[in-house]
């Protein structure tokens, strides 16, 4: 155990609590290094993903959710936060002391957050519910638009996806990539403690050989198709969060906002997932921002929301682990 936890075990809780955040393919791309006084946030590329993320850019909005996770629970510690993000992309986080920190109402939440790949139910989010989520708060530098389910700009995003879905699926590249972050059944999930494991695609626990070859036999643009298609007209919105310059900071920022976002669409029992083709594929992405008329916007992250009822938790590394 690190002597700084010893004399702080507030630094620990916090870690633990960043740790929660999502990452692409549940990757965990971080890593911390502490002081008395600060915490950082220091990307680990050992565990990037050069094939669908080739500029690091899902991996720094992960780091961004880690960060808003770690600063929403020093809140409830009684700390006050200061971000800066640094050249090399290390999140720095001051945390001092005051009397007066006010409780960010989202912490409750942080253990509760999970993304939910299962098909939605098809309700309707409210449009006060919608408009909760719109008041968020959002980064300067970043953008979110909602779309809902039946009007064309969420149907010309649904064919988007699929065309993205059909060109990563026919990329050898891509399947062996995902297929190294994937975890077979709970001997294999327990002894990585990171990646897709099979329960959170709702995967009976069977022998490694047996799940190897029928996960496989899904990796094709017509199962991958298939399935989306039945998960987005079970959703009642898609989410595009975009950025103005794509650069590291406004990508760590964004990773913030979106954190905001999943926490306090959880408060409302909402579920989501995430459909990231058209913004992981330039060819897509271009196309993207012209379809929706968002011009000098970077199209960065996509989700569906909806009701759904819950999974499995993906497992995490444990957070001392991930200190340096």
């Amino acid at each position: 155990m690190n002597d700084l936890f010893t004399q702080n075990p507030d630094l620990l809780f916090l870690i633990e609590q960043a740790v929660k955040a999502p990452s692409g393919h549940n990757t965990q791309p971080w890593l911390f290094r502490i002081g008395k006084t600060e915490i950082d946030i220091c990307p680990d590329y050992s565990r990037a993903l050069p094939v669908v993320d080739p500029d690091n850019r899902e991996l720094f909005v992960s780091l961004g959710c880690a960060a808003e996770n770690l600063c929403i629970a020093a809140s409830h510690k009684g700390y006050c936060p200061t971000v800066t993000v640094a050249e090399d992309g290390t999140i720095c986080i001051r945390l001092d002391r005051h009397a007066d920190v006010t409780p960010s109402p989202l912490f409750a939440q942080i253990a509760l957050r999970q993304t939910n790949r299962r098909v939605y139910d098809g309700r309707t989010i409210p449009a006060a519910n919608i408009d909760r989520l719109r008041a968020v708060e959002v980064a300067p530098s970043v953008s979110v638009h909602f779309y809902e389910r039946g009007t064309p700009t969420f149907d010309a995003i649904a064919e988007l996806i699929y065309r993205g879905n059909s060109l990563q699926m026919q990329d050898d590249a891509f399947k062996a990539e995902l297929r190294s972050w994937m975890r077979y059944n709970k001997k294999h999930r327990d002894a990585q403690h990171d990646g897709l494991s099979y329960d959170v695609f709702g995967a009976p626990n069977m022998p490694r050989f047996i799940s190897e070859n029928v996960i496989a036999g899904a990796l094709n643009e017509r199962s991958q198709n298939r399935g989306d298609r039945k998960k987005i007209a079970s959703a009642s919105h898609l989410i595009l969060l975009t950025t103005r310059n794509n650069v590291v900071e406004q990508w760590v920022a964004l990773g913030r906002t979106l954190e905001r976002l999943l926490l306090t669409s959880t408060a409302m029992g909402l579920a989501h997932a995430y459909l990231n083709p058209p913004n992981e594929l330039p060819e897509l992405t271009h196309e993207l921002a012209d379809t929706l008329g968002l011009s000098g916007e970077y199209p960065t992250i996509l989700l569906r929301i909806g009701y759904a009822k819950r999974m499995p938790h993906s497992v995490r590394i444990p957070a001392e682990q991930r200190v340096r």
